[in-house]
C-alpha cells in the first residue's frame, strides 16, 4: 500500500468516526478554559493556534507555494513570522533546485498583516524580527474599503495567493472579508477561515465576546458558500486534523 492510498483510507475512516468527533470537540471546549491554543509560539512570538492547525497550514504552503499570503489578525505576531518562515523556505528549496545563490533581498515572496490595532510593542518585535524583510503590515480594519482597495493594489503581479481570516470573529464581519479578498485566491489555493469551531463552543467561552453560537466564521462561511460556486469546503482536512479551530474553515478555490 502506497502512502496516498494508507493516507486517503485514514482520512475516510475518520470522517466517519462520530465518536471521536465529538470527544475532539468536548477537549477543544475543556482545554479553552485553559487557553490552551496560547501557549505556544513560532520562531520567538507568540502564536494563539492549535499546533494541528499551523502543521496543516505547513502542507498547505508547501503544495502550493505561494509567492504572497494575506492573513486579516496579527496579534503578537506568530503566525505571520510562521508564514514568512515558510516563504523564506520555499525560496531556499527553489534556489537549492536552480543551484543559484539564496538572496532573500531578490524574493518576491511576502506577507500582508492586517490588524485594526498593531500595538507598537508588536509592531517593534515583528519589524526586529529576522524574517521581517518578508512581512508587511497595514493598519486598519480588514473590511474598510480603503484598506480593502490597498491590499487588492499590493496583490498585484503576484501568481499564487492565499489568504487567511482571523480578525473580528462575528457572522458580518467574516462574511464581509470572505467576499473582500475571496477573489484574491488563486484557483487551487485555500481561504481558510480560523475560529469556525465557536459554533460547536460552550457559550461561556464567549460571554465577554461579541460572538458566539449562530454567529460567527461558521455561519458566514456556511452563507458564502451557499452563493459561492468557486470554493469548496476541503472536509479531508478537517477528518484529518480532528482537533482544530477551523472545521470547515479549509475553503479550496476550484474555479
Amino acid at each position: 500500500m502506497n502512502n496516498s492510498t494508507e493516507l486517503a483510507r485514514n482520512i475516510e475512516g475518520l470522517k466517519n468516526a462520530k465518536n471521536l468527533k465529538q470527544k475532539s470537540t468536548d477537549w477543544i471546549n475543556e482545554s479553552a478554559k485553559y487557553k490552551y491554543s496560547y501557549n505556544f509560539s513560532w520562531l520567538g512570538r507568540r502564536a494563539i493556534q492549535f499546533p494541528n492547525d499551523t502543521w496543516a497550514m505547513q502542507e498547505l504552503i508547501w503544495d502550493i507555494k505561494p509567492d504572497l499570503i494575506i492573513e486579516t489578525g496579527i496579534a503578537h505576531g506568530g503566525s505571520l513570522i510562521f508564514s514568512a518562515s515558510m516563504l523564506a523556505l520555499l525560496d531556499y528549496t527553489d534556489a537549492v533546485h536552480n543551484k543559484t545563490i539564496l538572496d532573500p533581498k531578490k524574493s518576491k515572496r511576502k506577507v500582508i498583516g492586517i490588524d485594526i490595532d498593531i500595538r507598537d510593542h508588536n509592531r517593534d518585535l515583528i519589524n526586529a524580527h529576522p524574517l521581517s524583510h518578508k512581512i508587511e503590515m497595514i493598519q486598519g480594519s480588514s473590511i474598510a474599503k480603503e484598506v480593502v482597495e490597498e491590499v487588492h493594489q499590493k496583490a498585484e503581479g503576484f501568481g499564487t495567493i492565499l489568504v487567511c481570516l482571523d480578525s473580528n470573529h462575528t457572522h458580518d464581519h467574516v462574511l464581509e472579508e470572505l467576499e473582500a479578498y475571496s477573489n484574491l485566491v488563486s484557483i487551487n489555493s485555500y481561504l481558510v477561515v480560523f475560529d469556525t469551531v465557536i459554533e460547536y463552543m460552550d457559550e461561556a467561552s464567549f460571554s465577554d465576546r461579541p460572538w458566539g453560537v449562530g454567529n460567527n466564521p461558521k455561519t458566514a462561511v456556511d452563507k458564502f458558500i451557499a452563493g459561492n460556486t468557486n470554493f469548496e469546503i476541503d472536509y479531508d482536512i478537517d477528518a484529518k486534523l480532528q482537533i482544530s479551530v477551523a472545521p470547515s474553515g479549509f475553503l479550496k478555490r476550484k474555479k
